[in-house]
């Protein structure tokens, strides 16, 4: 990171199918080995099995989905004295994205079944209703975070 010099933010084009920036960003994010098409790929089949299955616009669920498994505050190690405690902080905006996404596609991953698209399409599913491991993880943060509370007062 500079320690003068703004960082140019990429702009990310909304992709083909919706017109729409998180999806490039998620595929983006399921990208492996730059295989863009093949994560496009995925991702599109992933929203139609939803549609198949719930018979809803693929997007509100998708959009519900990371809305859900958004976290609003995370802990972060501070060295104080010779100890080191976890202090709650709030997130910002992209973090928070960014963290949804990741932990999507980790669930995702780490999920049984035949294809990531099934998998992928099973987690984003689960997590429109406020269910699956990356609900699991959501919760976690938090009642960390609430645990840590006392420790509000070193953040910096």
């Amino acid at each position: 990171m500079p320690r003068r010099a703004k960082i140019a933010k990429r702009e990310i084009l909304p992709d083909g199918r919706y017109s729409n920036r998180t999806v490039t960003m998620f595929v983006n994010k399921l990208m492996e080995r730059g295989k863009k098409s093949t994560a496009e790929r995925i991702m599109y089949d992933a929203l139609d099995r939803i549609e198949q299955q719930t018979r809803k616009n693929p997007m509100e669920t998708f959009e519900i989905a990371l809305r859900n498994s958004t976290p609003t505050i995370e802990v972060k190690p501070r060295r104080v004295g010779g100890a080191t405690y976890q202090v709650p902080v709030d997130i910002r905006a992209e973090r928070r994205m960014a963290l949804a996404i990741r932990w999507l596609l980790k669930s995702a991953r780490s999920r049984g079944g035949k294809s990531m698209a099934e998998r992928l399409a099973a987690e984003l599913m689960d997590a429109s209703t406020g269910q699956g491991a990356t609900i699991k993880k959501k919760e976690d943060t938090h009642r960390m975070a609430e645990a840590n509370r006392a420790f509000v007062h070193y953040r910096w």
